[in-house]
């Protein structure tokens, strides 16, 4: 480990803890949401923000030069929603909005409708092809932008995101980095039992993509991933990051799946007091 990173990811750990609380506690309060979704890849998306490799200006979301975070797993919208929130991009205090009427912190990202939010999702199998166009966008236009996308492992069932694999070897997009939340489960159950993908890294590699799978929850392992396929040229990358559904409360949780559903207050109570740091 660098000295550097040996500074950064305490404060990194810090951020996650608060990020984690933001989750729970907006969940539970709106009383619906994908709780266990969200905190499984909270490390990947606060490296991102916080750890000196997405570029973006939170006073400034429509800035150009700006690199993308679009997240295609949409219905961990609440883990989008905290990061954005404290990276800068509206007030904290709005997080306890979610899912009410009127809100624009909806069950699903709306890019019409919250600062930071690059794509609108939540229908899976989309963000990939989304990120393809802005990554040859930004190419078109000069920008040394880079767009990172956040899929599900059930997500890339969708034949539309094995399109958008081949189309960015086809065209040589090396500006765009696919991170996959490898948490094991979707919506019915075992992913392995749904539709069973793996080994994914090769898969990815057979097409021309440069594929690594790391711990998605090894704060160095997870920078050292996101700074490589940040510099990588002449073909896009893949993260297959494996990573633990509802960590690090999942030992609270009635079931492994979890999916779809909010803590009850009690079982918050209990999450959050794991989470006191």
């Amino acid at each position: 480990m660098s000295e550097n990173d040996a500074l950064l990811i305490p404060q990194l750990r810090e951020k996650a803890l608060v990020v984690r609380r933001h989750i729970i506690r907006m969940t539970t309060k709106a009383g619906s949401g994908h709780p266990t979704s969200s905190l499984s890849a909270v490390e990947l998306v606060v490296a991102l923000y916080f750890g000196g490799i997405l570029r973006y200006r939170a006073q400034e979301p429509s800035w150009p030069q700006r690199d993308r975070f679009i997240l295609s797993k949409g219905h961990a919208a609440p883990l989008l929603y905290a990061v954005l929130a404290e990276a800068g991009y509206f007030p904290v205090e709005q997080l306890d909005t979610l899912r009410q009427i009127g809100s624009p912190l909806e069950g699903h990202p709306n890019m019409r409708r919250l600062p930071g939010v690059e794509a609108s999702t939540g229908s899976l199998g989309q963000g990939l092809s989304i990120g393809l166009g802005h990554a040859l966008a930004c190419r078109l236009n000069e920008y040394d932008s880079r767009v990172y996308v956040l899929l599900g492992d059930g997500e890339v069932n969708e034949g539309q995101v094995w399109e958008a694999v081949m189309a960015a070897v086809k065209y040589r997009v090396d500006n765009l980095v696919a991170i996959v939340d490898h948490n094991g489960y979707q919506q019915t159950g075992p992913t392995r039992e749904v539709l069973d993908l793996d080994p994914l890294p090769p898969k990815f590699a057979s097409f021309g993509w440069h594929a690594e799978e790391i711990d998605g929850h090894n704060w160095s392992a997870v920078l050292r991933a996101l700074r490589s396929a940040s510099q990588r040229r002449g073909q896009p990358s893949v993260i297959v990051a494996r990573t633990i559904k509802g960590y690090p409360i999942h030992n609270l949780l009635a079931e492994q799946n979890y999916h779809g559903r909010a803590l009850t207050p009690a079982d918050a109570e209990k999450a959050l007091a794991l989470l006191a740091g």
